[in-house]
């Protein structure tokens, strides 16, 4: 069943009436309220604050790389452990084919139910999982395979055992490596990106957000508690934050914003991973074309130039 938000109430409403009318037969009515949803997404959705696309890019209901892996991938193999300590569910790594080309998908996942939630760490990586992550890249360099990065999570495990097994050097190790790796790299915040857990698969060619999707320093939940001590300022601290597609791409922050449904990848999935494949494989051919020491030079250039200051 799906899960709607309270800005949300009136579309579900709508939605249940289609349904009715579905089940009577009555196609007029169905016509009728169909034309009545699309003015109420529009309306809706066309008009939302920080914080409604915040709680949209945690929406229960929302894609997670798992569901994208089995959209967009044929043949896939994941690919388990860092060869050092364990496997991590949080981060997944799989090797297949997306419309013809061989990927190495690697995502974040934050799992359904509570138990698949648990097993998945809420979508919180451990060193281990960033270390697994690194190896399935150097594998894909290995064999000339583009990668594609899924960037999903409230942010990196701050759990004593992740931190004594180096969370923070597992983190800065891939992006240090990834800066250099000799194949095309893309990397596209598909809900949640937070911190360090995001940015250790966010190295690439190309970082994408898809449009309900944030990318944020630290949670809106965390800073309204470092800065006021007060959970009643997390809209405020959103809005400061400046964690949308929008904020981010005007400060030459991220590539591109993704046009995912105006309803939410949550109501539209397919239309969402068709998205991803085409950004994705359009930006592959793309990188291809320039050779590898002109697309390490451009990439060099781009996370050197990220970021302002003033004297």
């Amino acid at each position: 069943m799906a899960s709607y938000l309270d800005f949300e109430s009136k579309i579900e409403k709508i939605q249940e009436e289609i349904v009715s009318a579905y089940a009577v037969s009555d196609f007029d009515a169905i016509d009728r309220y169909q034309k009545d949803l699309d003015k109420e997404v529009q309306k809706t959705y066309g008009a939302l604050s920080d914080f409604q696309k915040l709680r949209l890019a945690r929406h229960p209901d929302r894609p997670y790389a798992l569901d994208y892996i089995r959209l967009l991938m044929t043949d896939a193999y994941e690919i388990h452990g860092d060869r050092a300590f364990r496997d991590d569910p949080a981060i997944v790594c799989y090797i297949g084919w997306i419309e013809g080309q061989k990927t190495m998908l690697i995502g974040e996942q934050k799992g359904r139910g509570i138990k698949n939630k648990i097993k998945r760490n809420f979508g919180m990586p451990n060193p281990e999982g960033y270390r697994k992550a690194l190896r399935a890249v150097r594998m894909a360099e290995k064999f000339d395979i583009p990668v594609l990065m899924l960037i999903d999570t409230p942010g990196a495990y701050p759990g004593l055992g992740a931190e004594e097994r180096g969370q923070s050097e597992a983190i800065a190790r891939n992006l240090f490596e990834f800066a250099s790796m000799k194949v095309p790299m893309i990397s596209i915040v598909i809900g949640e990106g937070g911190s360090g857990g995001a940015l250790a698969i966010g190295v690439a060619d190309k970082l994408a957000m898809m449009r309900y999707s944030v990318f944020a320093v630290i949670s809106p939940e965390g800073c309204s508690a470092i800065l006021w001590n007060d959970p009643s300022k997390v809209e405020v601290a959103t809005k400061a934050l400046k964690i949308t597609p929008e904020d981010l791409y005007s400060h030459h922050l991220i590539d591109d914003v993704l046009d995912e449904p105006l309803i939410g990848a949550h109501r539209d999935k397919e239309t969402s991973a068709q998205v991803i494949k085409t950004y994705f494989l359009e930006n592959v051919q793309a990188l291809r074309a320039l050779g590898v020491e002109e697309m390490l030079e451009q990439r060099y250039k781009k996370l050197t130039t990220v970021g302002a200051f003033s004297e």
